[in-house]
């Protein structure tokens, strides 16, 4: 399914789902070949999704020449009630066992998401309450064609029957692995690529939706007010409470002959300071917010200084490679003797790794800049849905290295064979090396700012994934794809 030729081409994606303590870490990390995701004993260390680009081989039964398909896999926390030894509360201090509601939340975000989706049982634990339920509530749901069931855990063969009792959900028959001997995974492989295989082509062109913006930021920093201000209207609730929104809103808007949805969120705050299960459920609901939205707006209040939670949210938008626009709301009300300049070097210094998106300075109270903003939203969607040639990317990033390289203290020549980008929003670009510790870290953080220079993606953020070349080079992967010369350090 790999077409760099096909424009706005989505890669599939696969959610790993199940009950805490199944091994869903252990087998993305195994997939993975590295440490994507931590493993821990401890019930409920996966709170979000954790996910990376795998490249799946074909079946060994195949022609020769047959391509890989690339796919994004994730890890999900765990569903529904737990206890490990005695202990009923997490480190923010809620009872693990009153998270029933979060069940469906995070069994409708899988549903919504995911191309396929991986049922993982304990093989050794045998078929629990808890999985009936979960399999019950995707029989509700009506996916079970997109539900794949696997027994994790099966050391040996002489495990297997204990993973086939799997089957008495009746979801199909199970594909029994273990990610610690890797027994079965070259079975669930082969399987994970005939049912990407069977997939249809997804496009990320949009369809008659229109551009989803969502609105975030702590407590009393502004969000309704700006919603309420681009509305005209007392759209959504603005309170000094703090904590008045408690759910995610949508908004519709028509701007002349542009139309987008703004999603309200509820403010953040310290999740040590949450005070009920109501706001955990409104902060999980935020973070849906962010991954069903194209561009995010982080609003920061201008009248007081960048927090904790402010670092946070920054942090999570980095993670989720989403397009942000900085709003510095209530900027009507700062000290005359502050100026923009000064406050933009402030917030680069504060807000770490969002220093390239673009900072629009607004007041909800008086209207000012929001037209800029919803324009900045815009201009962020196109750059993110852009998709540049492979030519053109090869091209600038053999000058790129050829002006500067990876170091290695061992003297090893790092060696770019191939590049593409094989997906937009993020715009995201594959690089297949011969090494690719050399090309991660401080290196990287140097060629994603000379990306942003050559490239017009100056202001999202831009995914870059690293792999070292295997069997199949990505030439063999697609047509009309251009090589890359060796460049030494």
């Amino acid at each position: 399914m790999y077409r760099d030729t096909i424009s706005g081409f989505m890669l599939p994606r696969i959610a790993i789902v199940g009950r805490p303590n199944v091994g869903k870490s252990s087998l993305l990390n195994r997939l993975a070949k590295q440490r994507v995701s931590i493993v821990d004993a401890t019930p409920g260390v996966t709170r979000d999704r954790v996910g990376v680009v795998l490249e799946l081989d074909p079946p060994i039964d195949t022609p020769k020449g047959t391509p890989q398909h690339l796919a994004e896999v994730f890890d999900t926390g765990g569903w529904g009630v737990y206890v490990a030894e005695d202990r009923h509360f997490d480190d923010a201090g809620r009872d693990l066992r009153d998270l029933t509601e979060d069940i469906e939340f995070q069994i409708k975000q899988a549903m919504d998401d995911a191309d396929l989706i991986v049922f993982l049982l304990d093989a050794q634990a045998g078929v629990t309450s808890l999985d009936e339920t979960v399999a019950m509530l995707l029989r509700r749901a009506g996916v079970l064609d997109r539900v794949l069931v696997v027994a994790s855990k099966v050391d040996s063969v002489t495990w297997v029957s204990h993973g086939m009792e799997a089957a008495s959900l009746g979801l199909g028959e199970p594909v029994c692995v273990s990610a610690t001997s890797g027994h079965g995974m070259r079975t669930l492989v082969d399987v994970l690529w005939s049912r990407v295989d069977a997939m249809p082509e997804k496009s990320d062109e949009k369809a008659d939706v229109d551009l989803k913006l969502a609105i975030v930021g702590k407590r009393n920093a502004g969000k309704s007010s700006i919603i309420n201000a681009l509305a005209g209207e007392d759209r959504v609730i603005v309170s000094e409470i703090a904590g008045t929104t408690r759910d995610a809103v949508d908004v519709h808007f028509q701007i002349g002959d542009r139309a987008f949805t703004a999603i309200d969120t509820a403010g953040l705050r310290k999740q040590k300071s949450f005070s009920d299960d109501v706001e955990y459920y409104a902060y999980r609901r935020m973070l849906h917010a962010i991954r069903r939205a194209d561009v995010a707006v982080l609003v920061v209040d201008a009248l007081e200084r960048v927090s904790q939670v402010d670092k946070k949210l920054s942090q999570e938008l980095q993670r989720q490679y989403k397009p942000t626009v900085i709003a510095v709301n209530k900027w009507d009300m700062v000290d005359d003797d502050v100026s923009s300049e000064d406050y933009l070097e402030y917030l680069t210094r504060e807000l770490r790794g969002l220093d390239f998106a673009p900072i629009v300075f607004t007041s909800a109270s008086k209207g000012k800049g929001l037209e800029d903003l919803v324009a900045m939203a815009f201009n962020l969607d196109e750059q993110a849905s852009h998709r540049e040639p492979t030519s053109k990317v090869n091209a600038i990033i053999e000058e790129i290295l050829q002006k500067r390289g990876p170091s290695s203290r061992l003297g090893t020549q790092a060696k770019l064979f191939y590049v593409s980008q094989i997906a937009t929003n993020p715009p995201t670009l594959a690089l297949v090396v011969n090494d690719p510790s050399l090309f991660v870290g401080r290196y990287e953080r140097y060629l994603l700012n000379r990306l942003r220079e050559e490239l017009p993606f100056s202001e999202v953020p831009i995914r870059l994934l690293f792999s070292r070349r295997g069997r199949k080079s990505l030439a063999e992967l697609k047509s009309g794809g251009s090589k890359v010369s060796d460049t030494g350090t």
